[in-house]
């Protein structure tokens, strides 16, 4: 980062690590699926391409992840665990989330012609996540058979209630006729009525998709003149199985062992209530302003294999845009975003309640609409360019207490951007004359902004105040008034739109003319309002 008078505002930033020697789960579940599954026409109860799909999805992420040993899935859910020993980005609780659902959802979005070739994506899909603390093997087994045994009553009753709506009744009636019916019940309602014995349905329906890794012994021949060596090699393996958290399952996958640890006795009847224990979540302080800060996670490897133009691509620069605009228009809470180069920051209003102001939920939430749009619209902007893999972002969750702060914060910002922009022009302007990139360093190693003004204007004939103004100040985006005037002059009407600036939001004109973006309510106001709201729902 670059140092300017505001970098006091990353003192406000918290750890969030998970202590050793807890295992790391991370679970995910799908934002509005309901919807999106109807909107896309998956069918009921169970659409085999969509848990195909998500299954793919999952593959890849264990395959990306060597930390990553085991995940179990089912509807439009998936859990991930760490293997005991990781470090992985040193067990930021925030950092492991955001990372892992963005990659999730950005490839959910590239592989979705695989799976449906025939069918357009309509709707963005999104999904939420969280950290799941499990302090010994027995919780991470208990947690195991919890996540099984819902999947197995939800996709009985699901299977129920659509057969029944198949049949010809409503979906109330179905739903009267399956309230508080035991499993024995629905499986007599399945077998009598439809003819079906539940236990022949596919195996994916009924337990899941566990997917894991195991290691192989191969025979290798490195040269021509030795002899073959033997070595193991990991291998992403999908198993269904009755009892994942069984000693039996555990004890057939020795990596399972080798990396989490083994299963003392097996465990049933784990209620929901044991398992909320684990489930802690970060609850963001009230009254403050909630900065949701995202960055690109490799980006400068993704941006040269994506061919982007040095120092700034303009039309990644406003992909990126255009999922800020996408973002703020999905939550109406979100008042204002500023970003530069694979970074975007979003604010919450002060007295926002968007998740019950969770901090895994609001980050995890953003992250992934933003990387699912990302990927979205990659065509929009780079219509010549094949996505040649899919990116992903993480995310963090910072409080700012005061107005003057949340200031100070953006300037922090535009002043990073201002600096890193500068040096990237001067540093790709020298490459491209010629210099290795150790050479443009060390030509530039010490010097000032009048310097490298300088530099460019006597080497290359630039005048960096006339740059593009994207470049040097980055873009602010927020919601804004459109007037509708006629052509005499009259305002028509007005409403509220996002717009796309790039203003100086380090000096006061911009929030002076915009004073509706921090407006402030005091907590009395704002208590009395969730009050009152609180009533009005009960």
């Amino acid at each position: 980062m670059a140092n300017s008078k505001y970098e006091y505002v990353k003192s406000f930033e918290s750890e969030d690590e998970v202590m050793y020697p807890n295992l790391i789960v991370v679970r995910i579940d799908g934002r509005n699926f309901a919807r999106f599954s109807e909107v896309n026409e998956f069918k009921k109860p169970n659409d085999e391409r969509a848990l195909n799909l998500m299954n793919s999805c999952a593959t890849s992420v264990l395959e990306k992840y060597p930390d990553i040993i085991l995940a179990y899935g089912f509807s439009d859910e998936y859990s991930f665990i760490f293997k005991k020993e990781t470090k992985f980005y040193q067990r930021r609780a925030s950092k492991i989330l955001s990372l892992i659902v963005s990659f999730f959802t950005s490839l959910y979005v590239a592989k979705w012609n695989e799976f449906f070739p025939h069918a357009e994506m309509r709707f963005t899909p999104s999904f939420k996540s969280r950290i799941i603390c499990c302090p010994s093997m027995g919780v991470l087994q208990a947690y195991l058979a919890w996540r099984q045994r819902e999947c197995h009553s939800k996709n009985q009753y699901n299977t129920c209630f659509w057969m029944l709506v198949k049949s010809g009744k409503s979906e109330t009636e179905a739903y009267n006729i399956l309230k508080g019916t035991q499993k024995q019940e629905k499986n007599e309602i399945l077998f009598q009525q439809f003819g079906v014995n539940y236990k022949n349905l596919p195996s994916m329906y009924r337990q899941g998709s566990c997917i894991l890794k195991t290691e192989v012994d191969e025979t290798v021949k490195i040269h021509d003149k030795e002899s073959p060596v033997r070595r193991s090699r990991k291998m992403v393996k999908t198993v269904h199985s009755e009892n994942i958290a069984s000693r039996s399952f555990w004890n057939d996958y020795s990596y399972l062992c080798k990396e989490l640890g083994c299963f003392e006795q097996n465990v049933n009847n784990i209620k929901h209530e044991y398992m909320k224990l684990f489930q802690s979540e970060n609850m963001l302080l009230p009254f403050t302003w909630i900065v949701i800060r995202i960055d690109g996670s490799h980006f400068h490897r993704f941006s040269e294999v994506q061919g982007f133009e040095k120092p700034n691509d303009e039309q990644a620069l406003k992909l990126m845009n255009a999922s800020a605009v996408a973002v703020l228009e999905e939550f109406n809470d979100i008042v204002f975003a500023y970003g530069v180069s694979d970074e975007y920051s979003f604010v919450l209003k002060k007295n926002s309640q968007l998740f019950q102001r969770r901090a895994s939920e609001i980050v995890s939430a953003v992250v992934s609409f933003f990387s699912s749009t990302y990927v979205i619209k990659w065509k929009e902007f780079f219509p010549e360019k094949e996505l040649k893999y899919p990116p992903n972002f993480d995310g963090r969750a910072v409080c700012y207490p005061s107005y003057e702060i949340i200031r100070d914060y953006f300037a922090w910002r535009q002043v990073d951007c201002h600096i890193n922009n500068q040096y990237n022009t001067c540093f790709w302007m020298l490459v491209k004359s010629g210099k290795s990139t150790r050479e443009a360093q060390s030509l530039l190693k010490g010097t000032q902004a009048p310097e490298k003004n300088q530099m460019l204007s006597q080497l290359f004939g630039i005048d960096y105040n006339t740059l593009p103004v994207i470049f040097r100040n980055g873009s602010s985006v927020f919601w804004d008034k459109e007037m509708m005037v006629t052509d005499n002059g009259v305002i028509a009407k007005s409403h509220k739109k996002v717009v796309v600036d790039h203003p100086n939001i380090i000096e006061d004109d911009f929030w002076g003319a915009h004073p509706l973006i921090l407006e402030t309510t005091s907590p009395r106001q704002s208590s009395t309002k969730i009050r009152r709201r609180k009533r009005n729902t009960s």
